[in-house]
């Protein structure tokens, strides 16, 4: 059987963990075992981050969207509760947008979930 010679592959391999984990602090990016220890983390924390940053978003949302409804007489539950009732379909990303950026629209969305939930009550 033949004899493998790995220098050439293994540096590359190296090199390219190093320079995966660049910004990393003390041997961390310098030292190999430790580098490739830190760049796996690194990676596993970037892939749940990605899947937490969704919540983080719709939190965000939330709390915008549960202002702008306060500043026009309504909290964010019965907000929401009254757009079911009138069926408006609208996701909270664009509701927080539309809150941003179109005050006066979403007053005039807030009036109508305000009608649903009366005509809900009566």
């Amino acid at each position: 059987m033949t004899r493998i010679k790995r220098g050439v592959t293994k540096r590359k391999r190296h090199k390219k963990i190093l320079k995966m984990t660049k910004g990393h602090q003390g041997g961390r990016h310098s030292l190999f075992r430790q580098a490739n220890e830190s760049m796996l983390h690194a990676y596993s924390y970037a892939f749940a981050h990605r899947r937490e940053r969704k919540g983080d978003m719709r939190k965000l949302w939330n709390i915008k969207i549960n202002a702008a409804a306060r500043a026009n007489g309504l909290n964010y539950s019965n907000f929401i509760r009254g757009l079911r009732l009138a069926g408006i379909e609208v996701n909270r990303k664009m509701l927080a947008d539309i809150a941003m950026q179109d005050p006066d629209g979403f007053a005039q969305i807030v009036e109508t979930a305000k009608q649903s939930l009366e005509e809900a009550a009566a």
